[in-house]
């Protein structure tokens, strides 16, 4: 496969997955807006800023609407909705003829739905509509593709980026919510608390899955571990490495080229700290650090991957 198709299916993942998430943390922290007791509106704004990569022009400028107007609608941030889809689309058309045509009119329609000359004018009152319109655009993608594609190359590339952008996305958000959900020390239950929680499985579609596993107590070590170290759960961090893992292994079954040591190392290491570290381990230590060292690791891996699939030599091609 040609690097730059590689490239494009990869990317084209990446921007849905990232703007699938944004949506999901803008759509949950508007609805817990509505709990005057807890935090205050630019408190809980500022949270989701932080979760999104702190963006400079998504700082708060004290209306609540027009910045969720801007983070669905800026065309200029990296962070905004639009310019993900935007992105997502221009990949994809540079390889249409990788992709089948029911992925194109799906992808298409949802970014003409967003280009409405009404979408913008109308958003604040239809906030929930727009932002739900666009989560089922991109399942609705996401289906088409595990069905009308083959899977070989092209689509492992896709699994490999929405793995290690969810796998990203989930220990940023971790990081952020960790300073106020999860100390160590005992907490006295509130329903502000209670809220804030069912915010963050709500964050990643977490909440029924949770119920499932650990009952209805919500417990901030319980869900850092299902968010964490869940090896079923599609959004768990473990889970999403290991999905990783198995792309790297198809493109090479499916005809790629051979992955290198370090990227092997690098994805080996990843999954073996998730896979051999208890929760009291994470708990006992330093929650923060722990998290900030699985984002850093997903970079690596991102880094090797560009390296090895995107730009590398003619010479080190013949070599593998």
């Amino acid at each position: 496969m040609l690097s730059r198709v590689a490239d494009s299916l990869y990317w084209m993942s990446r921007y849905l997955e990232r703007a699938e998430n944004t949506v999901r943390l803008l759509d949950v922290t508007m609805s817990l807006m509505l709990d005057t007791g807890g935090s205050n509106v630019e408190t809980r704004w500022q949270r989701l800023v932080a979760a999104l990569g702190k963006p400079a022009e998504m700082d708060w400028n004290g209306s609540i609407e027009e910045m969720a107007k801007k983070l669905v609608y800026d065309h200029l941030s990296p962070a905004s909705v639009i310019y993900c889809l935007n992105g997502a689309r221009e990949n994809a058309r540079q390889v249409r003829e990788e992709i089948s045509t029911e992925m194109w009119q799906r992808l298409n329609r949802l970014y003409h739905q967003m280009h409405l000359p009404r979408a913008q004018s109308q958003f604040s009152a239809n906030m929930s509509d727009q932002l739900s319109m666009v989560i089922d655009g991109i399942y609705l993608f996401k289906g088409t593709t595990d069905t009308s594609m083959i899977h070989g190359q092209g689509w492992q590339f896709i699994r490999l980026g929405r793995y290690l952008e969810r796998a990203y996305a989930t220990a940023t958000l971790l990081e952020v919510y960790q300073s106020e959900l999860f100390p160590a020390q005992e907490r006295e239950s509130s329903g502000y608390l209670h809220l804030e929680l069912v915010g963050l499985l709500r964050c990643c579609t977490a909440f029924e899955a949770y119920c499932q596993v650990y009952t209805a107590d919500l417990s901030p070590e319980r869900m850092l571990e299902f968010l964490v170290l869940n090896r079923e759960f599609p959004h768990a961090i473990h889970y999403c490495v290991a999905g990783t893992r198995e792309a790297i292994e198809g493109i090479q079954q499916a005809g790629g080229r051979r992955p290198p040591e370090e990227l092997k190392a690098a994805i080996g290491k990843l999954s073996a700290l998730l896979g051999y570290t208890s929760i009291n381990e994470i708990l006992a230590g330093d929650t923060a650090g722990f998290l900030h060292n699985i984002r850093g690791q997903c970079l690596h891996i991102h880094e090797l991957i560009y390296r090895f699939y995107v730009h590398y030599s003619i010479q080190s091609a013949l070599t593998v």
